[in-house]
């Protein structure tokens, strides 16, 4: 997608874009100071509408809110999801806090120390086991407090998935129990006092092909279906996991929603039905949710000329948008989206967007066609809604932290 479907999407009022219904300089007037994320209300309440009528309706939405854990944007999805999905006690506290009820709160990821699944048995939610050790240590802080854990079984599959950003299926992964172990764990646990309540598998993140993602969840239901036959109990719960993907640089095409829901629609009603008839099926979902009603505003801080190449300075960076300096889950370094967000409609030019950082690794935009701009302008990247502020090095070199407002 190119950087004037992004700004079509968010709107023009004045030469300035328009993040939720605020006009650029007058939001940074508002939050006052740059460098600062916005995330559009209006935005990521229609990306969740568009989920709502594409999907099957027995599909529950989880958000998972390693995306983006600001806890305005965590009480917004709250009552707009139907589950949330965290990664450490923290984001839990935050979870919790949205009065969500705490069964319907999933707890990923390897790793989690014994006092972290303490926490997890006292607030009663789900928690996606990732290794026969963590489920051990997990039943006997069950036994130490008097609660019976909620347990789902995160699974490593026994396929890969092809085509997603970060692959975190299939092979050797810290992810998840191997699927052909899942059998007897399930054994070695059956007379644990545990409720396991079901099966999660993600394969990947940040995935565009929408055959590729409905392959994955056919299969995914085949193997849930077939480790289901070892538990005890019917499952109850079914995390197809998500992986659906945002368009970053120009050559990306949007995922074909409608593909993916059309495909899952006919896997609800067939196979999901006819072997897993007492499960609710989730899709977890974060990045796609949030990732596309973000964006990070910096302000022109120098301009110079060396040798041919025009620089704009500005006052953030890597430290803040990580992401969008290619040293987060890029390869090959391409430019993320973005314009001045200020200067809409005049003349252009190509200019390198640099931050403030004294690295050269402090790259924004390579020789970006945007329009003119001088100091005090205000420089836009889109796609900065998911994995922008918790995924940088905020420390790095002392710099302030930006501000957050959802409008």
């Amino acid at each position: 997608m190119s950087p004037q479907e992004h700004i079509e999407r968010f709107g023009v009022q004045d030469g300035q874009l328009v993040v939720g219904g605020v006009p650029l300089r007058r939001l940074a007037a508002r939050v006052g100071s740059t460098p600062f994320f916005a995330y559009d209300r209006g935005l990521l309440d229609e990306r969740v509408d568009t989920l709502r009528a594409a999907l099957p309706s027995r599909v529950e939405l989880s958000y998972a809110m390693k995306a983006n854990p600001m806890p305005a944007i965590v009480q917004h999805l709250a009552r707009r999801v139907d589950r949330i999905d965290v990664a450490s006690s923290l984001e839990m506290l935050v979870a919790l806090d949205t009065g969500m009820s705490p069964d319907r709160i999933s707890f990923a990821g390897p790793g989690k120390t014994s006092a972290e699944l303490a926490q997890a048995v006292a607030a009663g939610v789900i928690v996606e086991v990732e290794s026969s050790g963590e489920l051990r240590r997990l039943v006997a802080a069950g036994e130490a407090a008097g609660v019976t854990p909620t347990v789902a079984v995160r699974v490593n599959p026994d396929f890969a998935i092809k085509g997603s950003g970060m692959r975190m299926g299939g092979g050797p992964q810290q992810f998840g129990i191997d699927a052909e172990q899942v059998p007897t764990v399930l054994r070695d646990f059956a007379d644990a006092e545990v409720d396991v309540i079901g099966f999660h598998v993600f394969g990947g993140s940040q995935n565009l092909n929408a055959e590729v993602i409905a392959r994955a969840q056919a299969e995914t239901v085949q193997l849930v279906a077939s480790l289901a036959e070892h538990s005890r109990t019917p499952p109850r719960y079914v995390n197809l996991g998500g992986g659906f993907g945002i368009p970053y640089v120009d050559r990306d095409r949007p995922l074909d929603l409608d593909a993916v829901a059309a495909a899952l629609h006919e896997l609800v009603d067939g196979e999901f039905a006819a072997r897993l008839p007492e499960a609710t099926p989730v899709i977890e979902l974060g990045r796609y949710l949030v990732g596309e009603c973000g964006v990070y505003v910096t302000r022109v801080v120098d301009r110079k000329v060396s040798r041919g190449t025009t620089f704009l300075v500005v006052d953030g960076g890597m430290h803040h948008q990580l992401a969008a300096s290619g040293n987060f889950g890029q390869a090959i370094r391409r430019n993320y989206p973005l314009t001045v967000g200020d200067r809409l409609g005049v003349e252009s030019e190509t200019a390198t967007v640099v931050g403030c950082l004294c690295t050269p690794l402090d790259l924004l935009g390579d020789k970006v066609d945007i329009p003119s701009a001088d100091v005090d302008d205000l420089v836009v990247i889109f796609q900065a809604g998911a994995y922008g502020l918790t995924a940088s090095p905020t420390a790095f070199l002392g710099h302030p932290a930006p501000a957050e407002v959802l409008v």
